[in-house]
Parts: C-alpha cells; sequence; structure tokens
C-alpha cells in the first residue's frame, strides 16, 4: 500500500476542493484514492492514494482545538486515510465513527 501525503496552502487546496468536489471554499484534508494493480507476482497493490493537506487550516484547527500542529497534521492524515479505507463523514453517525477512529489511531501513534 502507497500513499503520498502532500500539504498545501489554503488556495491550492481550494482550487481543488473546486474542481472535484464543486465546494468554493478551502478545507483541511482531501483525498484521492488510486486504486491500482499489478501483476508482479501475481500480487495487487492494493491501495493506493493521495492526501492533501492544508497547512493553513491545520494550523488554525492546532490553534482551535488547543492542538499541536503536528498533533492536527497526525489527526489529519489519518483522517484522509480513513476516507481512502472508504469511511465517509457525511451524517453524524459516520462523523462520530470517523472521529473515534481519528481517536484510537492517534493513541496508537503517540
Amino acid at each position: 500500500m502507497e500513499i503520498s501525503i502532500v500539504l498545501v496552502d489554503d488556495f491550492n487546496i481550494m482550487e481543488l476542493n473546486k474542481r472535484f468536489l464543486n465546494h468554493d471554499y478551502p478545507t483541511d484534508v482531501l483525498s484521492f484514492p488510486m486504486s491500482v494493480e499489478t501483476k508482479l507476482k501475481n500480487e495487487s497493490e492494493g491501495l493506493v492514494g493521495e492526501i492533501l493537506i492544508s497547512a493553513e487550516t491545520a494550523q488554525r484547527n492546532a490553534k482551535r482545538y488547543r492542538q499541536t500542529f503536528e498533533r492536527e497534521l497526525m489527526r489529519l492524515a489519518i483522517h484522509g486515510t480513513l476516507h481512502l479505507l472508504g469511511y465517509n463523514d457525511s451524517t453524524a453517525i459516520q462523523k462520530r465513527e470517523m472521529r473515534r477512529k481519528e481517536r484510537k489511531y492517534l493513541a496508537w501513534l503517540e
């Protein structure tokens, strides 16, 4: 499995958010799954994706939630990875599940 994590600014993440999701505002994280299968030894590559994180929004979030910038970046990387794995956060129940998983994996990393 390979995941690329890219830090961008608010302007660039807003442009991508507008282009791919029709949302005309910056967001904290975007995930782009790219399933690629290879035929090396009859195994598939598995999940390949890219996570883009707005460093500017992450910095604001860190101050807002009284977290370190580094912890907020880790949370957003986890959040983006969960999206790549198929989790959604469009309903209240899904958001609670995502937050629970974020806390679980953050604790595991710390």
